[in-house]
């Protein structure tokens, strides 16, 4: 036994579930580790969140050279392995109402959580199996997206001794997302960009960021989609959508976790739910459906895409992931897609011209 198991045993002793049937949870693309603890009828899911060296988080307030020097989690504002971020937030989910998991013990120091299982009604899971419901999960999806944005957090949370800061999802993180997929997809498949293109693709996407700022930042959970939500009908109203996988959450416009559940690199949404969805949103969130909001949700779209699909080559490539690679096509579909809108005629041309695979993919 290692010294981290043994550390894991001592925090289960502690907490009373050392004699639980331990079972191994799919996770994420991150270093965390899930398992499912059963005993006695009780049920709760463990998070092993080792603290790998991945990037030091954001210090409140640092401004570009210090979030440069201290590496891309800093640069795009990631919670990295810190357990105060998922700590924090979801208590303040809960606070008002949203299905985040309850906390029932941690140790802040070696990186361990013990929190409420949600249970077994994984979205994607859930509409694998019962595919008539997507029209009525996705609503309720949308209701809580929604709800979330109406809902007014603080971006200094404390919590016991835990403190954590929310910060803004600016240019800089978006520009650090975006340039995965010069950094990684245009190498990959199209031999990469020189420095004039690169300068010219970070004007582009600086142009666009202005469309940004029509609408009033709301807290984006950031990796809000099928696999990280939980179906609940037992539950009313907004928690009725069981929330993990938010510990990365800024303040960023409103139509970025909208993107995340409707353009899915895991799964395809039913294209005639598309529209009706958005609307739906925007009538929850009292936000005008407007040109400047579809142009806004065309930028964020195709910033988020380009990030997915920079991510998933560097998984491949960096971290012997391959499976990864099975997802892009579906990815390029939705960037595609974006770059269609008038908002980002030149980012089309120049992906065009760069990275011609990006519309070869399409044929």
């Amino acid at each position: 036994m290692n010294s981290r198991d043994a550390h894991l045993s001592e925090f289960l002793m502690a907490h009373g579930w050392d004699k639980a049937l331990r079972t191994a949870v799919a996770g994420d693309a991150s270093s965390r580790r899930y398992e499912r603890l059963e005993m006695d009828g009780q049920s709760a899911i463990l998070m092993d969140a080792p603290f790998t060296g991945g990037g030091a988080p954001c210090p409140p307030g640092a401004g570009e050279v210090k979030r440069k020097s201290l590496g891309y989690a800093a640069l795009t504002r990631l919670a990295g392995s810190s357990p105060s971020a998922f700590v924090c937030l979801a208590t303040e989910l809960t606070r008002r109402g949203f299905s985040a998991p309850r906390i029932l013990g941690a140790d802040m120091d070696k990186g361990f959580l013990l929190m409420e299982n949600l249970g077994v009604g994984r979205v994607s899971e859930t509409l694998q199996q019962t595919p008539e419901l997507e029209a009525e999960i996705y609503g309720a999806a949308i209701d809580t997206l929604a709800a979330i944005y109406r809902s007014s957090f603080m971006p200094s949370i404390a919590v016991g001794l835990n403190n954590w800061y929310v910060e803004d999802y600016d240019s800089l993180a978006l520009q650090a997302e975006a340039d995965l997929y010069t950094q990684w997809y245009a190498p990959h498949f199209d031999g990469g960009v020189d420095a004039a293109a690169q300068y010219q693709w970070g004007e582009l996407w600086a142009h666009a960021y202005e469309k940004l700022d029509a609408h009033v930042s709301g807290l984006a959970l950031r990796d809000f989609h099928a696999e990280n939500i939980f179906y609940m009908p037992q539950r009313s109203g907004a928690a009725n959508i069981g929330l993990i996988d938010f510990q990365d959450a800024l303040f960023a416009h409103p139509s970025y976790d909208l993107v995340s559940l409707l353009e899915d690199a895991r799964r395809d949404v039913d294209p005639a739910l598309i529209e009706p969805m958005i609307k739906r949103f925007c009538a929850g969130a009292g936000i005008k459906d407007d040109d400047s909001f579809r142009a806004a949700y065309a930028v964020q779209a195709a910033q988020r895409n380009a990030k997915i699909l920079g991510i998933f080559v560097r998984l491949n490539t960096r971290d012997g992931k391959p499976h990864y690679l099975s997802l892009i096509p579906r990815v390029a579909a939705h960037f595609r897609h974006d770059l269609s809108h008038p908002a980002l005629a030149g980012l089309k041309a120049w992906t065009q011209e760069y990275t011609p695979s990006l519309w070869e993919r399409s044929e």
